[in-house]
């Protein structure tokens, strides 16, 4: 008995000693940890800020070994893994963090739209969608579904835009009224591309109606009546493009001077394109008066004059080139190698420019093909820019 009484004097306090031991230990080991994790990261944060991308990887990718439950060091790296083009490795890093069930409301929704920017850089299109779908109600919201308009642009989607384009009005963003015209005029050029005339006109009258004031629908529409053989009403639509004084009528000026001819109206179309051209001198529209006064049975020598009319507006490699193709300068032998020179020199000069990307093209476009803008195009050639 009083063997037993003395091992328990004895033990008890072995025991607590070991205890004592054993937790120090543990603490120990938990400060080395928690040094650990904090220099790496910094390690990182000082590679990222020097422009040494991997080896901030590497030092980030050490800060999650030793701490694999904080979450602002996945974001961190999936990040980094996005911005260096590692979309896969990116992608891992986003999944693994929604695996997780002690994730926080709000970083799981902030790990879902990091991963729908991993599908969007990735160009997978598809994954992309569907996780921005999930964003719906979340604070997310507004930004997955810019994310997904863009989408839809890009894969020609135009009535799913549309759609899209109307949540974004009702939420309470800026008005896309002419952007759903656009993408209404876009499913109207297929229509008609597909020789269904009726259905595209129907989508160009609803256009109008989302956006009075946009002047594509009208040009678009007043370019099929046309086709259609409906000269009368072709001229009285893109007349109204002049009338209103748009900064998009020159691009409707060919088209006009074809309705008129076709309509006889040569007349008044002169005089509206006469006004116009007086308020906002323009090569395309001077083009149009030139080529109706010749219907008119106007000399050659006086229509001519009217680009010397403009040069003295402005000065224009492309009027001069004009004003050459019928002057006399001594015969074909000298006229002809100078209005070539004159030609090819003047010929970027007739491009349109894209005022966001700088992508220039011979036709006017209404969605760059560059940067994906819409209506980053001014109407004007590049020498009148």
């Amino acid at each position: 008995m009083e063997l037993d009484l003395i091992w328990i004097l004895v033990g008890l306090p072995a025991a607590f000693g070991l205890g004592w031991l054993a937790s120090r230990l543990d603490l120990r080991q938990l400060r080395i940890d928690n040094r650990q994790a904090p220099r790496a990261y910094f390690k990182g944060l000082n590679f990222l800020l020097n422009e040494q991308q991997d080896k901030a990887i590497d030092a980030f990718i050490e800060a999650v070994q030793n701490d694999p439950d904080t979450s602002e060091l996945h974001f961190a790296l999936g990040n980094l893994f996005r911005r260096r083009g590692e979309y896969e490795r990116a992608v891992r890093v986003h999944e693994h963090l929604l695996s997780r069930g002690d994730l926080s409301t709000a970083d799981r929704q902030r790990a879902q739209n990091a991963l729908a920017k991993d599908f969007v850089k990735a160009g997978l299109l598809d994954r992309a969608e569907d996780a921005l779908r999930k964003l719906e109600g979340t604070a997310f919201e507004g930004q997955a579904r810019l994310a997904r308009l863009a989408i839809y642009e890009r894969s020609r989607e135009w009535p799913q835009a549309k759609q899209v384009a109307e949540q974004l009005e009702s939420s309470g963003e800026v008005s896309f009224s002419v952007r759903k015209a656009h993408y209404l005029c876009e499913q109207a050029r297929e229509l008609n591309a597909q020789g269904d005339s009726d259905g595209a006109t129907k989508l160009l009258l609803n256009a109008i109606k989302e956006a009075p004031d946009a002047p594509r629908p009208r040009l678009l529409l007043g370019q099929l009546q046309l086709n259609m053989n409906q000269a009368v009403m072709a001229c009285d639509t893109l007349s109204q493009l002049f009338e209103s004084g748009s900064v998009a009528a020159p691009l409707a000026a060919p088209s006009l001077v074809r309705a008129a001819q076709a309509a006889q109206r040569l007349p008044q179309t002169l005089h509206l394109l006469k006004t116009h051209y007086a308020q906002s001198p323009c090569i395309d529209v001077m083009d149009a008066i030139v080529s109706l006064e010749k219907a008119s049975a106007e000399s050659d020598a006086q229509t001519r004059q009217r680009y010397i009319e403009h040069l003295q507006k402005q000065p224009s490699l492309l009027a001069a080139s004009r004003w050459l193709a019928g002057a006399d300068l001594g015969g074909e032998d000298t006229r002809g190698p100078v209005q070539k020179a004159l030609e090819q020199a003047s010929r970027p000069l007739s491009r349109y420019r894209c005022a966001a990307c700088g992508f220039e093209a011979k036709e006017h476009f209404w969605h760059c093909p560059g940067c994906q803008a819409w209506d980053s195009y001014p109407p004007r050639r590049v020498e009148e820019l």
